[in-house]
């Protein structure tokens, strides 16, 4: 899977629709203190806006295409408890083999807050949609679910919004490399969920306080 993350990076490192977002005006706005950890940092879009935040960050990603600082899994971050004052993973915990693991993870090392951005469970048309996109997704969370799972890696939600993320159809297939077949039937499956080549996504933006 490395392999195929490090293959897209300058796709997503160019990508409109990770360039900007709600979640990335909240990371910046939430985020306190000065050192921050960016999780599976992909294109370096989180990382970016934080430096321009005045944080220093460091990132890391499984995918040494991505360039992180570190290569390193989510599931098994390299530093030593209470590292950064923040730690935020944006849009890739759905690829995550074990994002319960990944999550006190990132709880263990950081002094305070935890920023979690994610797409939504949209019921299984949805999932079926997804692994046909991309066959490196695993499985979308509903906001229940990451609620128990911020629970129990001890961290107190304070914050939520939910957003809908309008992204170009057919650009998001294409930096997913989709077979045209298998974009036919993901087309099919989210067609209530396009309109005029965009589709909407139930993004869900978390900050979460370690106790």
């Amino acid at each position: 899977m490395t392999d195929t993350w490090s293959e897209r990076a300058e796709a997503y490192r160019e990508s409109d629709a990770h360039r900007q977002g709600r979640d990335l005006d909240l990371f910046a706005e939430w985020a306190e203190g000065e050192t921050a950890l960016d999780v599976a940092t992909g294109g370096g879009h989180v990382a970016n806006r934080l430096r321009e935040a005045g944080f220093q960050v460091v990132t890391i990603d499984p995918a040494p295409g991505m360039k992180p600082d570190v290569i390193s899994r989510a599931e098994e971050i390299p530093f030593a408890d209470k590292s950064f004052d923040v730690v935020a993973c944006r849009v890739a915990a759905h690829h995550f083999q074990d994002p319960a693991g990944a999550l006190k993870e990132m709880a263990r090392v950081s002094r305070s807050l935890v920023l979690i951005a994610d797409n939504l469970y949209l019921g299984e048309p949805g999932e079926e949609a997804d692994r046909l996109h991309d066959p490196t997704h695993v499985r979308n969370y509903s906001e229940d679910e990451w609620r128990r799972m911020f629970d129990e890696a001890g961290l107190d939600v304070e914050a939520f919004e939910r957003e809908d993320k309008r992204i170009d159809l057919q650009g998001w297939l294409d930096r997913a490399g989709t077979p045209p077949e298998d974009a036919d039937r993901v087309r099919e499956l989210l067609a209530d969920r396009v309109d005029e080549g965009k589709l909407t996504l139930d993004r869900g933006i978390f900050k979460g306080r370690t106790r």
